[in-house]
């Protein structure tokens, strides 16, 4: 078999054999097909597209380079949630602990944020004491006795994806649907789960900017999923706009506690809660109304809350200043933005307002850059509301005082103003269901 010989098949837009994807793959990740045959053939993919049985063998391939993670010492469904990356995206913090608190089995290796994305174990990280490095032991250990466990992913998982995604991103690839779909799809099935939820964000804030790109990704993403035997779905939810009104690793953690105490944004907790009961419906426990009763009440009754209070503990970390009500991280500078203009919100830009955070120290400009998990942005006005001329929109916090200026004229650049409120777009756009059929909402 010669690389040259699969880069001129795809090329004329030839579907290739599971073995020959599989030699493929194997070969690029252990070094005996250089980078620019490789490049070639993602670009040939890129133009030409792949077939669905291609890309549940191309996702299998790469799950299959490394290790594959052994979740049967856990007792119980095992479930996974994956985002496709958002501004304000601290689901995973809020429906792991309402999962668990209804019986499943939450066992999730989460990622870092680059750019205006953030990232889970960033946030959690920012929890003084917290850990997310863990052996296999004692990630099985923690859900078999909380169920509960969230992770940084190991070198090990994949490595196939690791190698192909960096080349992607300097060759032009990245916006794939099916690089992208076996990009995520192989990490998600090589650590293990019975049931995974994906949460497809639309959106200025997204990698999906429009509904049919999204539309197209879930069911891709879904259709892999089944391929393999597992129980997958995928909800489409609104990223035009930042979820909840906090930005900024520790302060994310912070409205995530208040939205497990029953006090966080609307829009964050039917977001949350809407995940939730979809998981739970993944996991056989019920109809969408018993699913959603159901997180309701671990919401309501306290339960969610402890079991992040017992995640926390348990891999390390300090719950004092939680329990207490108290930030647990205090920036140097708090900074007012006022509105420059009278007139009704009635468009951000959630990217803008990401990369507005990042460069107050929030996020990652490159792999190599420092988190300040202090800084970050609270919205005080989003899309839909009226705003007086002078009206404070959002508080910076920063530790470095020299960006607050560029990012303050990032942050304007993303508002829009106008004299009547805009129709607002619902949070929940549509779900792929584990057939692969898409119900909208009513």
């Amino acid at each position: 078999m010669r690389m040259v010989d699969l880069i001129a098949k795809k090329r004329d837009g030839q579907e290739l054999t599971g073995k020959e994807i599989e030699w493929l793959v194997q070969g690029y990740t252990q070094g005996t097909i250089p980078d620019y045959q490789m490049s070639a053939w993602m670009m040939a993919v890129y133009l030409k597209g792949m077939t669905a049985q291609e890309t549940a063998f191309l996702t299998a391939a790469m799950a299959k380079s490394g290790k594959e993670l052994d979740l049967s010492a856990i007792s119980g469904v095992k479930v996974d949630k994956h985002s496709t990356g958002g501004v304000g995206d601290k689901t995973t913090l809020i429906v792991g602990p309402i999962a668990a608190a209804c019986g499943l089995c939450v066992a999730k290796m989460s990622g870092r944020g680059l750019g205006h994305t953030g990232g889970t174990l960033d946030k959690l990280e920012s929890i003084p004491g917290l850990c997310v490095t863990m052996t296999q032991e004692q990630f099985l250990r923690q859900v078999n006795e909380i169920g509960l466990a969230v992770m940084g992913q190991s070198e090990h998982i994949a490595p196939a994806d690791k190698k192909m995604y960096a080349l992607r991103d300097v060759t032009a690839t990245v916006s794939c649907i099916p690089l992208i779909a076996s990009s995520i799809m192989s990490k998600k099935l090589a650590a293990g789960a019975d049931c995974i939820l994906l949460d497809v964000k639309v959106g200025s804030g997204a990698f999906m900017k429009t509904q049919r790109e999204a539309e197209q990704l879930a069911r891709c993403m879904v259709e892999i999923g089944r391929a393999h035997g597992k129980q997958t779905a995928a909800l489409m939810t609104n990223m035009d706009v930042p979820l909840g009104a906090c930005i900024g690793n520790s302060l994310e953690v912070e409205e995530a506690v208040d939205t497990l105490l029953g006090k966080g944004p609307a829009d964050l907790t039917h977001e949350c809660l809407m995940l939730s009961a979809r998981l739970l419906m993944l996991a056989g426990k019920g109809s969408l109304t018993e699913c959603l009763q159901q997180a309701k009440s671990a919401l309501e009754s306290g339960k969610a809350f402890e079991k992040f209070l017992q995640m926390i503990r348990a891999q390390g970390g300090s719950t004092a200043h939680i329990e207490q009500g108290e930030p647990f991280l205090k920036a140097a500078h708090c900074i007012v933005v006022r509105s420059p203009k009278t007139g009704y919100l009635t468009h951000m830009d959630a990217e803008k307002i990401g990369l507005a955070a990042m460069l107050l120290g929030a996020g990652r400009e490159t792999k190599e850059s420092v988190i300040d998990h202090a800084a970050g942005i609270r919205l005080l006005k989003k899309t839909g509301q009226y705003a007086e001329k002078g009206e404070v929109l959002a508080k910076f916090y920063l530790n470095d005082i020299s960006k607050q200026e560029t990012a303050q004229e990032t942050y304007l650049q993303a508002l829009c103003f106008a004299d009547h409120p805009p129709v607002l777009s619902p949070s929940i756009l549509g779900y792929v269901n584990p057939q692969g059929e898409i119900e909208l909402p009513e």
